[in-house]
């Protein structure tokens, strides 16, 4: 078998989204259900505890552990079969929720359960946790839909848990294989048991609280039990279970129609939490889809989230919260009849002061807010954090009222203050304390909480865990919550299923106390490091990168949209993607495991395909900029060194070779271009040999704009000449030009240096500070709003808005904060003069042209595409689609690297080949990057052209010839 007990794979799986870490012994990756039954049977014979993981999101800690760590995402994701007429599918524990529901939607189904991890949790987990999600009002839990499941038990027997007749299930009691017959014969057993039927009734959550999920389920073991036809069904017992009972190899589950297409949210806004609770028994009259909160500690951090700012376009003010209620009917006219009656209700009633509505495609902005909340509040600056230990009680709704003012005095009695978000229609409340655990009376205080907040629980007859499970995290309350009699039960239903206890040690039953083996060990002192950017807002380097929570939604498919991360979705590991790169980075730099912390293997290798795309900063609801931390690491690595690598050294100073290339570019074209040279150059360079290597243009941009007479009375533009249109696409750079004058304005290119970036994607610090300085010190008397930097190369220019500030030193900080705010991509540029009415698509051709749209990774990180799509729709017959790609692969020089070259290309493959080579050949194909354009010329074939080349193009009556 293949297992990896590496440091790196015991540090990548040390970790959930849970506040816990423990080094695994190794990892697995099992391709198939044989695979499955031998690390059952090796674990057996080993004494090992297997732990199952998914998408490695839990956050009760049920995937951290000692044990052997059984990763079914990477192989075993495949859907088998769906059978739209019964309403089924067949599935691989490793299938992930949106692409099972994407599927399935072809046939107007799909999984109803939807939790806000969509886009990477996998089936398998969410069986089991019982995962609920936003719409399990009208859905319900994961239990609900669960058919059949395929199990491996402890003894290596394949069993199917399915519905079962009375005769059946006898027949089962006398199975051959021994540890399927102890099974069934302790579930006859506790069927027939009257005290444990009692104890159930008694002490099991409300029967109208949907979301129960602490300890194994019980209740909804016996309540299976219908008639002699369907006398029980031991699947549902499996969710929940956290794969402590079986190794789970197959998952059958029911698909539902979906849902009416008529939709709007009521997002009600409160002005305290007293009113929102109140506010939802008003909504809940309704009979909403969903019924969900944000109090305004997310809504305020979603204001400096990137990727959420543009989401929070229904939010009015500051509210206290947020009630977000769903409405859905057959018709429209049906419809606005329960919208109107919502509104008024609400609004009636003084517990909600305004009311927005929400239609249309903009429903899945407001629910990928909602969704972001975890990830938003992890990037709360400093080492209290909102902390994930109460985070999954669920209480009657019509209960809520009263268990929240008792749960506010208890805060309040230890000065805590707490962060609401909600499912708050089925009466599931993410309360998180603000914590800091890196403190031992707040370790302490971790403990004092939960307790406290499970006593109320059960004063309230709830359940601690709505639909996050007990993992290590809830797992020693659980006695005090059923009571020993209930809590001994359940261990012996462990002990029959897995009497070695190979599977998932330690969860759920005889668990250790829940405040040890934690991320942070309390009152150590913490590393700290002397680094070249400035992260003083983040409260340093480590605390930056501790930032990642391991939420996983870089973990997310390229179907689904985004570039986040592009290295993952081309190989599928955990150590590509930008969780794995944090976790490694922040368990090595704060453990280091070699006396050279700089040159810690382990390091390079997680951060050896990282892109450097810039995708994280914006799209982690976290703000993890694995970017900017890997630079970082990589100048503290050469620091060590004599000498950088040589390749290295010679992208980092590609612009100084290329600036003496044109003093004789015809000589260094020939070397560039000719076979054998090129040939030679590659091979000694460590490139591809697929690649061709950039040429000098012929074509000068400083001495076309000095060959122009402007008459000086146009507005003045200032134009960063970046490196790459310099020496590689002058001709674009001539087109810019053109564009800029034909529209009447003074175009200028100041004195400056390179932007550097070469420099900060090779990590190659030093250098890029002392371009940064030089370009700040040359530019920041004379930019103004009035007279703005426009650039043309997104990674050139964004550079100042993002690196310069946190990278020139104290002494310029300011300054060059001040130059950032008046850069413009060249898209801003021609887009704000437009807003303002000078620039009129009256200017350019009423000629037709389809254009798709490729974005650069730092232009949708930093600013949007959108301004590019605009711009190129100014010729108002102009159609532009943009293409949903995320990274096109080449990323500067890592698609030239020879040993990233296959990699460069699969992550082209995910969309952006495809969606070029099925475009007709009258269609243009648009990308403002340098390399993105040579990417899809070496991937599909096609030129594609940069944005203003195409709007130059498209000018009336072109004044100068391009």
């Amino acid at each position: 078998m293949d297992i990896k007990e590496d440091l790196l794979h015991r540090v990548l799986y040390a970790t959930d989204a849970s506040a816990y870490r423990e080094l695994p012994q190794g990892v697995f990756y099992p391709r198939n259900k044989k695979e499955l039954v031998d690390v059952v049977l090796y674990a057996a014979v080993k004494g090992v505890s297997l732990i199952p993981r998914a998408g490695g999101t839990s956050i009760a800690g049920q995937v951290v552990g000692n044990g052997l760590v059984v990763d079914i995402s990477r192989y075993m994701n495949r859907i088998l079969e769906i059978n739209p007429d019964e309403g089924w599918a067949r599935v691989e524990p490793g299938v992930v929720l949106d692409q099972l529901n994407k599927e399935a939607s072809r046939s107007g189904l799909f999984f109803g359960p939807e939790t806000s991890t969509s886009n990477r949790c996998c089936i398998g987990g969410m069986v089991g946790n019982n995962s609920c999600g936003s719409h399990s009002l009208v859905y319900g839990s994961t239990r609900d839909h669960l058919i059949e499941a395929e199990v491996i038990l402890s003894d290596g027997t394949v069993s199917v848990f399915r519905k079962l007749s009375k005769d059946e299930f006898k027949e089962k009691c006398k199975s051959s294989s021994e540890r399927e017959s102890a099974i069934y014969n302790f579930v006859d057993s506790l069927l027939n048991n009257k005290r444990a039927l009692s104890e159930i009734t008694d002490n099991f959550p409300d029967s109208e609280l949907r979301r129960r999920n602490t300890g194994y389920a019980l209740d909804e073991l016996v309540a299976s039990c219908k008639n002699d036809d369907e006398y029980i069904n031991l699947a549902p017992l499996l969710a929940g279970s956290e794969g402590t009972l079986a190794m789970v190899s197959e998952i059958k589950v029911k698909l539902v129609p979906l849902p009416p297409s008529n939709k709007c949210l009521v997002c009600a806004h409160c002005a305290s939490l007293e009113d929102i609770f109140k506010a939802n028994l008003i909504a809940l009259r309704h009979s909403p889809k969903a019924v969900e909160m944000m109090d305004d500690n997310i809504l305020e951090l979603s204001k400096k989230n990137l990727s959420q700012q543009k989401n929070r376009f229904f939010v009015k003010g500051d509210p206290a919260a947020i009630l977000i209620v769903e409405l859905a009917e057959s018709s429209v006219e049906e419809l606005e009849k329960v919208v109107d009656a919502v509104e008024k209700d609400l609004l009636a009633s003084g517990l909600s002061y305004y009311c927005s509505k929400v239609y249309g495609s903009d429903i899945s902005r407001v629910w990928e807010l909602r969704k972001a909340g975890l990830g938003l509040l992890t990037s709360m600056a400093g080492d209290a954090k909102p902390v994930s230990v109460i985070e999954d009680t669920a209480v009657a709704p019509k209960r809520l009222p009263e268990y929240m003012a008792d749960f506010r005095k208890m805060l309040a009695s230890y000065g805590l203050s707490c962060v609401f978000h909600a499912h708050i229609g089925t009466g599931e409340l993410h309360l998180r304390p603000i914590l800091n655990l890196k403190k031992g009376d707040d370790v302490a205080l971790f403990r004092t909480v939960a307790r406290e907040t499970a006593l109320l629980v059960k004063k309230y007859k709830g359940s601690l865990s709505g639909e996050h499970g007990d993992g290590r995290l809830r797992g020693e309350f659980i006695e005090l919550m059923y009571g020993s009699y209930l809590y001994g039960l359940m261990r012996e239903l462990k002990k029959t299923f897995d009497p070695a206890s190979i599977f998932n040690k330690n969860k759920i039953v005889d668990t250790p106390p829940m405040n040890t083996s934690l991320r942070y060990e309390a009152d150590s002192k913490v590393p700290e490091y002397k680094t070249y950017f400035d992260y003083s807002a983040q409260g340093g380097w480590l605390s930056a990168i501790e930032q990642c929570n391991g939420s996983g939604d870089c973990r997310k498919a390229s179907v689904f949209g985004g570039t986040m991360c592009p290295s993952f979705r081309a190989t599928g590991r955990e150590q590509d993607v930008t969780r794995g790169r944090a976790n490694t980075l922040r368990e090595l730099l704060t453990h280091p495991y070699k006396s050279k912390v700089f040159s810690q293997k382990e390091i390079l290798e997680t951060l050896e395909l990282c892109l450097s795309c810039k995708a994280c900063k914006s799209e982690c609801p976290s703000n993890v900029d694995m970017t900017r931390y890997k630079a970082e690491f990589m100048q503290h690595h050469y620091d060590t060194m004599i000498l950088p690598p040589f390749r290295s050294f010679m992208v980092a100073n590609m612009a100084g070779v290329e600036r003496f290339g044109t003093l004789v570019p015809s000589v260094y074209n020939f070397f560039a271009t000719n076979k054998i040279t090129s040939s030679a150059i590659k091979f000694f360079v460590r490139f591809s040999q697929q690649r061709e290597l950039p040429e000098i243009m012929k074509h000068s941009v400083r001495k076309h704009v000095r060959s122009l007479s402007m008459p000086g009375k146009g507005k003045k533009v200032y134009i960063f000449l970046d490196e790459f249109t310099e020496y590689n696409d002058g001709e674009t750079g001539i087109f810019f030009v053109d564009l800029l004058i034909s529209l009447g304005y003074d175009v200028i290119i100041p004195e400056h240096v390179e932007s550097g970036r070469a420099a900060l994607s090779k990590g190659m610090l030093k250098k890029a500070r002392r371009l940064a300085r030089k370009n700040v010190l040359l530019l920041k008397d004379i930019i103004s709003d009035e007279a703005p930097l426009v650039g043309l190369e997104p990674s050139a220019i964004l550079s100042f808005r993002d690196e310069y500030p946190d990278l020139v030193g104290d002494d310029l900080k300011s300054q060059a904060k001040k130059l950032s705010e008046n850069v413009l991509l060249y898209d801003e540029f021609i887009m704000r003069e437009a807003e303002k009415g000078v620039i009129v698509p009256g200017l350019f051709t009423e000629e037709p042209l389809q254009i798709k749209l490729h974005g650069h990774c730092h232009q949708k990180a930093i600013v949007t595409t959108e301004f590019s799509r605009r711009m190129l729709s100014l010729p108002k017959n102009y159609k532009v689609d943009v293409i949903p790609s995320g990274c096109c692969g080449m990323a500067g020089s890592f698609g030239y690297e020879k040993e990233h070259y296959e990699v460069s290309m699969s992550i082209g493959e995910q969309v952006l080949f495809p969606a070029i080579r099925n475009a007709s050949a009258g269609v243009e194909i648009a990308a403002p990057g340098v390399s993105c354009r040579q990417q899809i010329k070496d991937g599909t074939g096609r030129n594609a052209a940069h944005p203003v080349e195409i709007l130059y193009k498209a000018l009336k009556g072109q004044v100068l010839d391009g």
